[in-house]
This record gives C-alpha cells, structure tokens and sequence, in this order.
C-alpha cells in the first residue's frame, strides 16, 4: 500500500527560526507553510528576560500555550485590563479574537509550546498599535503595585 503525500508524517526539527509580527522570534513548527497542516500550527516560543511581545489579537482562532520554563505575565482585555501569571507547568487558554500579549518580568529566559486553531501560523495575527501606551503604563503599574505571582 503506498502513502499520499499528503497523508505522510513528518517530523520538524526546531532549528530554524523566524520574527513573528507579534516583535518575538519563533522556532518553526507545525504550520500549514511547513508541513501543510489544515487545522493546527504548533511552534516553540522562548522570551527573553525583559521582553514582551506587541499588543496583537487573532482573528477567528484559538490559542493554547503550554509553559515549559520560566515566568510569563499575560496581560489580556480589550484594555489590555487583566493579568495572569504563568510558570513551567501551566497551560493558558486565550480565545480567539481577545487582545493580549506576553511580557517577561524576570531576569531569565521563559519557553513555551504554542498552539493554535490557525495552521497558517502568522496569517491571523493582528497587532494592536492603539494599545501600546497602555502596556508601558500596565508594566509600570504592575511594577509599582508588586508583580503578580503564578500560584
């Protein structure tokens, strides 16, 4: 019996790279532009210490993210409002359409598995420019008040 090719598995290795729009670089994945996915794109993602993404939503998908090292904040809300702390271990749910974005308060690196009902990994992302004063004053805040711990 022979194998379409489309109905193959393949395997990608995490090697190479590419800058999201979101301003954080990806370690490729699963994703329709790699392996020809339907439904689903997968990928790597380690933020920096100190680093956050932009403010940025996606249109009509879900995403999950799993957090294998590290401390995250994710600020999320139309006004960028709520704020929940992850560490290694955690799964987070973000519905699709909702604005939000990763920030990194620590001073070590923080990697997770991401997913997404999306297989065109960067197709649905839309950045959020009229909210980007807004994170810079929600840091500030968080900072000042006392950073929010993952429990």
């Amino acid at each position: 019996m022979t194998t379409s090719p489309d109905l193959t598995c393949r395997v990608i290795r995490a090697a190479d790279t590419y800058d999201g729009k979101q301003g954080l670089t990806y370690f490729c994945g699963i994703a329709s532009e790699t392996v020809g996915s339907k439904g689903i794109c997968m990928h790597l993602l380690t933020v920096p210490a100190g680093a956050r993404a932009k403010a940025h939503l996606h249109e009509n998908h879900e995403t999950a993210i799993y957090m294998l090292d590290g401390e995250v904040l994710t600020l999320f809300g139309h006004r960028l409002e709520n704020c929940i702390p992850t560490r290694a271990g955690d799964l987070v749910y973000i519905p699709a359409g909702v604005p939000h974005l990763p920030i990194n308060v620590s001073d070590k690196p923080a990697s997770a598995v991401i997913a997404r009902t999306d297989p065109n990994e960067q197709e649905s992302v839309v950045l959020l420019p009229e909210l980007e004063s807004l994170v810079e004053e929600r840091i500030a805040l968080l900072k000042k008040s006392g950073i929010p711990q993952a429990q």
